[in-house]
């Protein structure tokens, strides 16, 4: 398996080393470089070039933001993931609208930060599941209806959702998309808490009604 480079980027010493030491905890991560400040942290990128940036958006110099944009614009390769404690819609699309692919909140585990890095890296979007919540139901509230909802989804939830529709177990679920078991449980779990749903009968009749799995699933 391919290393996933990763820079992080914070103002705070004791946080990043909490985020590297659950960095060090994962076998294809490794973390290349910290930065205190935005400045830094672009000079930093620029001489060991990672495949993920980790970053607040509170930074002296250059925020978080700020160094998305940047990187967005003059490195689009490499994928930025902003670290925050705010669930606020308006931070997630601040977020988005300046090139970030994911959006983490800091009280995450290493469960949902492993995930979000590996799906930055396979070219789709991370929000974390709060997150996701606020901002479906503020989708909802606009449009006033969920039949578009599945996009607010990654392609991999949508597929796994589609596979628990049509009563894959987790184990063959896994051996489909080549990923283990404890993946697979843990999208499960994510999606449930992203969707405010909490049975697989109830993710069934979602798939459903937005059209992610047939009538007869």
């Amino acid at each position: 398996m391919a290393l996933t480079r990763v820079l992080i980027a914070d103002d705070h010493t004791l946080l990043r080393a909490g985020i590297r030491a659950l960095l060090e905890d994962l076998a294809e991560v490794a973390v290349v470089a910290e930065a205190g400040d935005g400045q830094a942290a672009f000079a930093a990128i620029l001489a060991t070039r990672p495949d993920v940036v980790l970053t607040d958006i509170a930074m002296p110099g250059m925020n978080g933001l700020e160094l998305a944009t940047r990187i967005s614009r003059e490195l689009p390769e490499i994928k930025t993931i902003i670290l925050s404690m705010h669930a606020d819609e308006e931070y997630v699309c601040q977020a988005l609208r300046a090139g970030a692919a994911g959006y983490l909140l800091k009280d995450s585990g290493t469960a949902e930060l492993h995930l979000a890095i590996q799906a930055v890296v396979r070219g789709e979007s991370y929000l974390s599941p709060a997150v996701s919540k606020q901002v479906i139901a503020d989708y909802l509230r606009r449009t006033g209806s969920e039949a578009r909802t599945p996009e607010l989804l990654t392609p991999r939830q949508r597929e796994i959702l589609r596979l628990i529709a049509l009563g894959r177990t987790t184990k063959a679920i896994a051996h489909s998309l080549g990923i283990s078991a404890k993946t697979v449980e843990t999208h499960r779990a994510q999606l449930m808490e992203r969707l405010d749903i909490y049975d697989v009968a109830g993710l069934v009749r979602y798939a459903i009604r937005t059209g992610l799995a047939p009538l007869d699933a």
